[in-house]
């Protein structure tokens, strides 16, 4: 189906870039029930006629014991073959007619669950893109993943139990109307007898709930600390840490394990009163069938379609059990997944942008930093977030000091004032979004030849001033996807950026060269490839302002030498500025700044700076270990 999976451009259209236009309606997360509507309505086509079609897949159900009965009483007991034949014929008829439709209806209802399910997924890969480095704020990794993953799985199954139990409940409307017309008192019986079941389960379904929430909260725990145990995995190993780890992700599992055991046991519970519930009514049923035929009001051919349609009504009920469960998990679900897609980006570019100048002078007004056009200037601190936090500023990122907010507690989430809970991590949600607006929209203090970055649109923002840090990712793919994302660059500009961040025996090291396949964060690749890698992608660019935070913090001093020189040439007569107190860049610099917290406190050539005392204790050790290494 070459329609299939549908695209989905909510969030983001798909030119991508920070000024994209919205192009669909984003979800509604004005609350999880609205949010599981707005999923239905996305497919209503393909659930509609999956609910006709379940009609027709169980039409052999609905009108085979009304034959059988009628052959029973119009050719066996009469000894009429040819009514015999005609009701054979016509079950076989309605069988036929359930065997093609029930093929059409499992390929409709795979296919909507499909469409859930990777539609939930490109809805969170487009949040993602939309919200960037602000989405880790807002709410933690664990969520995000688990909505991707676990979640949408959620969301297929309630769109395929909605399709299936609404054609069980056109069918079981047939059926107590097929009865009601051969014996009133039977049919009404039937007719009352699945709403009564049903209702008889629902005050087991609020426990359900609460221990599903629990349930997948401890999940959502459990997939942060995976992600941070496999992020980290390399430094653990370094410092011998793998032990701790391990335990805390130990107690971890067997908690998620214990809510896991809890939430099953209350389903069960809910399934063991369906099966339960099923038979009393179906003993009930056939005792006063068997009351009507002794009576005289009942056939024997009629008795034996009530035995059929009692049967035939174990089926919908338990449907109906299902249909509860699983929308309780999807409203489970959809409280997660509201508090990943509810969230605005803070940026709103200004009504009428101003252009940026990228051929001129670059001032952080917070630190006094000023950066030169043309000129590499290196950044030299003692406390690395001091320059972190400078580069943030420089490429209009918001600082990570914020913890994010996760949508659900643990065991306190099951009792007590939950509504007081869910309020107050509302407030502080709304609290960080309002205090990113509030940094985001206005004046940024950083100021590109005279023009504060606010002032421009995010888009020519992010195109002027590139910044990679030690946060940058590699993601899987071919060596080629790595250096050059966007395909703009020639096979010539790709080679020079690769030489430039001397990572060409990545290159010779990868089966295929730049189609070489790389694995998810640059697993294959030692520290110091995937970092050289990053800095050839970032080179790659050719931005009109490139900063670098310890671009080469993770390889060895002859290869940083390198590095530095090499990337020197490439970037001559283009702004550049590097976080690091590395001699071998400050050797390259046109300027050194020293930075002490958030302010300068030195400028100038690195030879002249070194009989500064502050600076000389700063850079001391790095040139220590400089002279250790060769």
């Amino acid at each position: 189906m070459r329609d299939f999976p549908p695209t989905v451009t909510s969030f983001w259209s798909p030119a991508g870039g920070a000024g994209a236009r919205e192009v669909a309606p984003p979800p509604d997360t004005r609350g999880p029930v609205r949010f599981l509507r707005w999923t239905l309505r996305q497919q209503g086509p393909v659930v509609w006629v999956a609910t006709l079609f379940g009609v027709l897949w169980q039409l052999p159900l609905i009108a085979g014991p009304w034959l059988f009965g009628w052959s029973i009483d119009n050719g066996i007991v009469p000894g009429d073959a040819d009514a015999v034949a005609l009701g054979a014929a016509g079950l076989f008829a309605v069988t036929l007619v359930g065997a093609v439709f029930g093929i059409a209806l499992h390929t409709l209802v795979v296919r909507s669950w499909l469409i859930s399910l990777y539609g939930t997924t490109m809805l969170v890969t487009r949040k993602a893109a939309q919200m960037g480095h602000v989405l880790p704020r807002r709410a933690p990794t664990g969520e995000i993943l688990s909505v991707a993953s676990s979640d949408s799985d959620e969301f297929g199954a309630m769109t395929e139990i909605i399709a299936r139990a609404g054609s069980q409940l056109v069918s079981f409307l047939a059926v107590a109307g097929i009865v009601l017309a051969t014996s009133p008192r039977l049919g009404v019986v039937v007719l009352i007898a699945a709403p009564v079941l049903f209702g008889v389960a629902l005050p087991f379904l609020r426990p359900l709930h609460r221990r599903q929430q629990v349930e997948r909260s401890r999940n959502s725990e459990l997939t942060s600390l995976a992600t941070d145990i496999v992020a980290g995995l390399r430094i653990l190993r370094g410092i011998g840490g793998e032990r701790t780890f391990r335990q805390n992700y130990e107690r971890q599992s067997q908690s998620a394990r214990a809510a896991g055991i809890s939430a099953g046991v209350w389903q069960a519970v809910i399934e063991a009163l369906g099966v339960l519930f099923s038979g009393v009514f179906l003993v009930l049923l056939l005792w006063l069938g068997a009351r009507e035929v002794v009576a005289g009001r009942l056939s024997v051919g009629e008795l034996v379609s009530f035995l059929g349609y009692g049967l035939y009504l174990i089926g919908p009920i338990r449907t109906f059990f299902e249909f509860a469960q699983k929308v309780t998990r999807a409203l489970v679900s959809a409280r997660k997944a509201v508090a990943i897609f509810e969230p605005e980006p803070p940026w709103r570019d200004p009504d009428r942008p101003i252009p940026l100048d990228a051929v001129g002078t670059l001032v952080d007004g917070t630190t006094g930093l000023v950066v030169r056009p043309g000129e590499l200037t290196v950044v030299a601190s003692a406390v690395p977030e001091d320059t972190a936090r400078l580069a943030d500023r420089l490429g209009r990122y918001l600082p990570a000091d914020t913890e994010p907010v996760a949508e659900a507690g643990d065991e306190e989430e099951a009792g007590g004032d939950r509504r007081a809970r869910r309020a107050e991590r509302a407030r502080r949600r709304a609290e960080i979004a309002a205090r990113d607006a509030e940094k985001a929209r206005g004046p940024w203090g950083v100021r590109l030849s005279g023009v504060d970055l606010g002032d421009a649109s995010l888009a020519e923002v992010r195109r002027t001033v590139v910044v990679s840090d030690t946060s940058s990712q590699l993601f899987a793919g071919t060596l080629q996807d790595a250096v050059d994302p966007h395909r703009r660059l020639t096979r010539e500009q790709a080679e020079e950026a690769l030489l430039a961040a001397n990572a060409e025996d990545v290159y010779d090291a990868l089966p295929g060269g730049w189609q070489g396949v790389i694995d998810e964060r640059g697993r294959g690749l030692s520290g110091g490839q995937r970092q050289r890698v990053v800095l050839a992608r970032a080179l790659g660019l050719d931005a009109p302002v490139l900063v670098l935070v310890e671009p080469t913090s993770a390889v060895d001093a002859h290869t940083e030498a390198r590095i530095a020189e090499r990337v020197t040439r490439v970037r001559s007569g283009r702004t550049t500025v590097v976080c690091t107190v590395s001699p071998l860049w400050l050797h390259h610099a046109d300027r050194v700044v020293l930075l002490e917290g958030d302010h300068v406190v030195a400028d100038g050539r690195h030879e002249d700076l070194l009989s500064d005392p502050a600076y000389r204790s700063v850079v001391a050790r790095a040139m220590d270990d400089e002279e250790v290494a060769r």
